[in-house]
């Protein structure tokens, strides 16, 4: 049977744990392939998302309001006092407001529909975006403030009415604690009993992990620059408002390093959580037309779009009517269990223990659960 005459086996993935299914059991031209893309159905129950799959616009535009205040008055400050550190704060709190426009940007520019040319969808625009906020903290937070920490440094200047630094560095604290608040209020919803370094590092949707390190990074950020400000005037020594300036940049550029390490892992494309493939596994394997899940893919395509594709053992004497019917079936358990998993291609097949590598990754996401 020539191979464009397959409906389901023509989005097979390759499965180097399974050798190639005879051409003789491919179904039938008479088969209904299912859609593998169909939203979910009106009428299914949605359950609530997964830990830092979605939200977070909130945090993201209470982060812009708060730090295009703090910028304006960080930059009057350092126009009265000329501290290095209050100019390093400004230029931080400027980055940190282009950055949340990034974000926004990303979020919009990620709700476009399908094209012939992205036939997946442009979900992981929100993944890039994320990824330039990383370089902008980098090559403009960062560098410019060991610059400027090295230049003051080298070239000392008296602090003049420090007391206005410390009034700005003071109300700056109090506007950015609040944006902090807000984004530990909307994280703490996803997070579900990870700390906070676990819902860091697995959460699907950029901006609350985005939001929560720049927030933590102004927080302390403003603590160096109210140290450095201090000891200046404390010891009239002006070089401790350059290191102020020089630990800010080394603060950022740390802050920047994790971002930047934890966009890249989703741009390249993460698997769902082990929790949800069990979930995934579980649905597949629930009904009568499924004698097991041979190996199991999952992708994120976005925060909120998961791929999955899947070998599935049926029984060898079924008829191609059979296979199609049960793998709507199928396809329709997992979008009940797992909403997010709009995209779902299924491979029908003939279970054979003997030839499953226990060292493939989409085996062992089979068997990872419990009592396999």
């Amino acid at each position: 049977m020539p191979a464009e005459q397959s409906p389901v086996p023509a989005e097979r993935s390759p499965a180097p744990a399974q050798p190639p299914a005879p051409a003789q059991r491919s179904p039938a031209p008479a088969a209904q392939p299912s859609e593998p893309s169909k939203p979910s159905e009106p009428s299914e129950p949605a359950r609530p998302p997964e830990p830092g799959h979605s939200g977070g616009l909130t945090a993201v535009v209470a982060a812009l309001a708060a730090n295009l205040g703090i910028a304006a008055t960080k930059f009057v400050a350092y126009a009265i006092t000329g501290s290095a550190s209050m100019l390093a704060e400004a230029v931080h709190s400027v980055a940190d407001s282009g950055n949340q426009l990034l974000l926004l940007l990303g979020r919009n520019r990620a709700q476009r529909d399908r094209t012939e040319e992205h036939p997946f969808g442009f979900g992981r625009e929100r993944y890039f975006y994320a990824f330039v906020v990383a370089v902008v903290l980098f090559t403009v937070g960062a560098l410019f403030s060991i610059y400027e920490g090295i230049r003051k440094i080298t070239h000392p200047e008296p602090i003049t009415s420090p007391v206005v630094a410390f009034v700005v560095l003071a109300l700056a604290i109090v506007m950015e604690s609040f944006s902090l608040r807000t984004a530990v209020r909307e994280s703490s919803e996803q997070r579900n009993g990870d700390n906070w370094l676990q819902f860091i590092r697995r959460a699907k949707a950029p901006e609350l992990p985005a939001i929560l390190l720049e927030d933590m990074a102004a927080l302390t950020g403003l603590l160096l620059a109210t140290t450095g400000v201090a000891l200046t005037v404390i010891t009239g020594n002006e070089a401790w408002d350059g290191a102020g300036s020089l630990a800010i940049g080394v603060l950022l550029g740390c802050v920047a390093v994790i971002l930047a390490v934890e966009m890249k892992s989703l741009l390249i494309g993460e698997s769902a959580s082990a929790e949800v493939e069990r979930d995934i596994v579980t649905a597949l394997e629930a009904g009568p037309e499924v004698e097991c899940v041979i190996h199991l893919r999952t992708t994120h395509l976005g925060p909120e779009t998961l791929l999955v594709t899947a070998k599935i053992a049926v029984r060898p004497c079924e008829r191609a009517e059979e296979i199609a019917a049960g793998i709507d079936a199928a396809e329709r358990r997992v979008r009940a269990a797992v909403p997010i998993a709009k995209v779902i291609y299924l491979e029908p097949d003939v279970y054979r223990e003997a030839r499953a590598d226990a060292a493939d990754p989409a085996i062992r996401a089979v068997r990872r659960r419990p009592g396999r």
